[in-house]
């Protein structure tokens, strides 16, 4: 399970940033996976508010998942397709020789600071 591992790295950046502006405590943090990254979001969601329980700064806050779709290059004929749907080969010339242009990351992309009576 390396969504803990994940949740971790998430946390720790959180709260980095949180302190260089000052912030007591997050609300939300929005946080982008890729279709094919590997990483189950029941999981990380698990993971997330069982860390969140051990941070002041993070107690109750909440996660949001939003999901990269996975994404194929095809460099023979140039084209892009989806990857979960056709795999490696591509769906319009048949070739193989492909790569994977977008899908097996994650980052943060927002995080928001709670209401104070919150």
């Amino acid at each position: 399970m390396h969504e803990l591992g994940i949740v971790f790295h998430i946390v720790k950046t959180v709260e980095e940033i949180a302190a260089e502006n000052q912030a007591d405590r997050v609300g939300k943090v929005v946080l982008q996976i890729g279709e094919v990254s590997t990483i189950i979001p029941s999981y990380l969601e698990d993971c997330w508010k069982w860390k969140c329980s051990k941070s002041p700064v993070m107690a109750g806050c909440e996660l949001v998942i939003e999901t990269i779709p996975a994404i194929t290059f095809c460099e023979d004929c140039r084209e892009t397709f989806a990857t979960v749907e056709h795999g490696k080969t591509c769906p319009y010339c048949g070739s193989g020789n492909t790569y994977l242009i977008q899908g097996n990351e994650h980052q943060i992309k927002e995080i928001e600071v709670a209401d104070q009576e919150q």
